[in-house]
């Protein structure tokens, strides 16, 4: 079953609708590297498009109707979008599920140190990297720091083009054959990934002066003491910005693509519908995918059917029968990236089940590892539906595995969502170097899921 490259079938309108997207994800990129960035950029963008705060709403007590848009923000981390529908809430919604955290290191509680004339931030790195491609390159810190009396510090240094970027240090090449002699797994260990942040000691200082000097511009210039770490969020990520990627200008360069590509295509989907869906449109942005979906803003946690149990109340439905019903009626992809195939490193696909750029969005009808463990399994006949709805909207897609068997794997959101009982399937974007500082989409693959989320909240019943 060969699919078509779906370069070959746009027109010069086409085209410039995709580059005119592609552009907007970019600067999507470089203002939301973290999930308290992405919501505020994700509020934004629903607050111009018309969306309301559903708190604001409920405060008033106010009503939801068809037609309504309205937004949810859990801890400053995860956001809720929902086009309200033509028919009630029970009878499901059309929901586009993606995560808004990424590979990392943050900084740990206690970080600051010297040693041997430098000061340096300690770190603990998030989910699964490979280690030696973190070090010696740009990096930014970006987060918040929260003084005792509340107040909220945002931290973003290394970004703007005026400021000073950190970064790990990694061995001279002339001294490392020991090191080149280890596996890739242990070429950098997780405890070296500390960031250099200065090398200038304090004048007539004599214990620690260079982490003195840092103390003193971070004070003056964010009123942070050393003890304010302790209830800190900062994450060290890769410094600059998104580009455009290939001589041709066919590919997206950056960081975060994993799952900021699915994420932000899910956006512009629910915010792009062009009339009232019949049933009720959703996307679900969540945090802490990357490390199982755990804590109280990832999605494994109540926030989500304490939204929905909210706005059934709003429309006069409190019972657990009408919130049962809603989830059992309800669809949902689960907007997440797929492993595209490498023509350099060819022997960990299964080529008839690999992902190809420029081919369009990625079903993947099952993710999971070592026998499909811990993976959803979409059913035949919610796939049927899936295909209808791409045919019938010229929707490129492919379907894909993530790796040969036994080779490797991974998951997703959507065994969760999966287990309130709604159909659910994996459906997102190809993308290389996943889980590296430098990712790589192509843009005729975030254009064709973009179509492909629109066709799936408007037809989808």
């Amino acid at each position: 079953m060969a699919q078509k490259n779906a370069w070959n079938k746009y027109k010069k309108d086409e085209i410039k609708e995709l580059e005119s997207l592609c552009k907007d994800y970019r600067e999507f990129l470089d203002n939301g590297k973290t999930e308290r960035e992405c919501v505020k950029e994700i509020v934004r963008q629903a607050e111009d498009h018309g969306y309301r705060d559903l708190k604001k709403i409920i405060k008033n007590k106010e009503s939801l109707a068809a037609g309504d848009k309205v937004y949810a923000v859990w801890m400053n981390k995860t956001v809720a979008m929902f086009n309200i529908g033509k028919k009630k809430l029970e009878k499901g919604m059309n929901i586009l599920g993606a995560h808004i955290d990424s590979p990392r290191m943050d900084v740990k509680q206690n970080p600051l140190y010297e040693k041997g004339g430098f000061a340096y931030l300690d770190t603990h790195y998030y989910d699964g990297i490979k280690k030696y491609q973190w070090v010696a390159r740009p990096m930014a810190l970006v987060g918040v720091v929260v003084k005792k009396d509340g107040t909220v510090i945002d931290i973003n240094i290394g970004d703007d083009d005026n400021d000073p970027v950190v970064g790990i240090s990694d061995l001279l090449i002339h001294l490392a054959a020991d090191q080149m002699s280890k596996t890739g797994a242990k070429v950098v260990e997780g405890e070296a990934l500390d960031v250099l942040v200065g090398s200038i000691p304090k004048k007539d200082t004599e214990k620690d002066p260079v982490k003195a000097y840092i103390l003193d511009l971070l004070k003056e210039k964010y009123d942070i003491e050393e003890d304010d770490f302790i209830s800190s969020e900062i994450e060290v990520v890769p410094a600059g910005k998104a580009r455009d990627y290939g001589l041709d200008r066919s590919m997206v360069m950056g960081y975060g693509h994993d799952d900021k590509v699915c994420a932000y295509t899910s956006l512009r989907a629910v915010l792009d519908l062009e009339r009232t869906p019949d049933r009720t449109a959703c996307a679900i942005l969540v945090d802490k995918e990357e490390i199982g979906s755990v804590g109280n803003t990832g999605m494994q946690s109540a926030y989500f059917d304490h939204v929905i149990a909210k706005m059934l109340a709003m429309q006069n439905e409190s019972s657990l029968v009408a919130f049962n019903d809603t989830m059992d009626n309800s669809r949902m992809l689960s907007s997440d990236v797929s492993a595209a195939f490498d023509p350099l490193y060819p022997e960990v696909m299964e080529t008839k089940n690999a992902s190809f750029f420029g081919k369009g969005i990625c079903f993947n009808k099952y993710t999971g590892s070592r026998g499909k463990g811990g993976s959803n399994d979409a059913n035949a006949e919610y796939m049927a539906k899936i295909r209808k709805i791409m045919d019938e909207n010229d929707c490129y897609f492919q379907t894909c595995e993530l790796g040969k068997v036994d080779v490797g794997g991974g998951g997703t959101i959507a065994y969760i969502m999966a287990n309130k009982n709604m159909d659910v399937i994996d459906a997102g974007i190809a993308v290389q170097n996943m889980h590296a500082p430098c990712e790589v989409v192509s843009k005729a693959d975030v254009y064709e899921a973009y179509r492909a989320y629109i066709a799936f909240l408007k037809d989808m019943d």
